[in-house]
């Protein structure tokens, strides 16, 4: 007998990957402005209920979804095999620290390494999304449409979150005092996962970022493929490609925004 498809689950990977998304945005959506238990997890990290609860939501949906998949969660880790060809990356809120002391720029992320990803909006009702080859936005009640990237806005997300492992060679928060930056754009921060879908919906001309090898990261994998799908442009901090070896990340709408941020960090070394 032909195996039978539940018609309530989702029938491709962007589709579970939006569910999953929608799913814990609900949940971060129900629970702000609670007062919500803190879990310390060093160095001044931490996770509320909210962030364990979304995430179990998310989860919940990709099993029921595709049952043989694995997934790395913030929270829970890993489930299933560590190098299995599928693998789901969570990260149910991204901007807990925002999220505790009452603001809603924060992310609900769901990305299929090296596939689907979707970013969910949990205030702002849209759901960032690609099935790996283009990137939309869907909101409630609207059409599909697709993200569309551009530097008209001169904004560009700087994250001066610790650590800084480029330093002192290279330092991202150098790039805000940098004469050439202030000339041209103007800075902001905000949640990771906001800024890069921002980035490829043309409401941000760039997200700048140090750390290591992001790709595989549950915190930047759904916004990385986000903008590859919209067609930005994405490197690490120096310019080599995203990967084991990597360095960061800077993310641009267009090519000459891009070259122009590795110029200013490159002079700031």
């Amino acid at each position: 007998m032909p195996a039978v498809i539940d018609p309530h689950l989702p029938a491709d990977d962007a589709e579970v990957a939006i569910a999953g998304a929608r799913a814990g945005a609900d949940v971060v959506r129900s629970r702000y402005g609670r007062r919500l238990e803190r879990v310390d997890k060093g160095d001044g990290d931490f996770a509320t209920a909210a962030d364990v609860a979304a995430e179990k939501a998310i989860v919940d949906v990709i099993r029921a979804a595709r049952p043989h998949d694995a997934v790395l969660g913030e929270e829970g880790g890993q489930r299933g095999a560590a190098g299995a060809r599928r693998q789901w990356l969570v990260d149910p809120l991204c901007g807990t620290l925002n999220y505790a002391v009452g603001s809603m720029l924060v992310a609900v992320n769901v990305a299929l390494r090296g596939g689907a990803a979707a970013v969910a909006d949990p205030f702002g009702g849209e759901v960032f999304f690609t099935d790996g080859r283009i990137a939309r936005v869907r909101r409630d009640g609207a059409a599909d449409g697709p993200l569309v990237p551009t530097s008209t806005s001169r904004l560009v997300d700087v994250n001066l979150d610790p650590p800084f492992p480029s330093a002192p060679g290279l330092r991202a928060v150098e790039l805000l005092a940098h004469p050439d930056f202030v000339e041209r754009f103007r800075p902001r921060v905000v949640s990771t996962t906001l800024a890069l879908a921002w980035v490829a919906a043309g409401r941000r001309a760039a997200y700048v970022t140090d750390g290591g090898d992001l790709s595989g990261s549950v915190h930047f994998a759904a916004g990385i493929a986000l903008c590859r799908a919209a067609g930005c442009v994405v490197t690490g901090i120096d310019g080599a490609p995203l990967g084991e070896a990597g360095r960061g990340l800077v993310a641009a709408a267009d090519a000459g925004t891009h070259g122009l941020l590795l110029s200013m960090l490159r002079r700031g070394a």
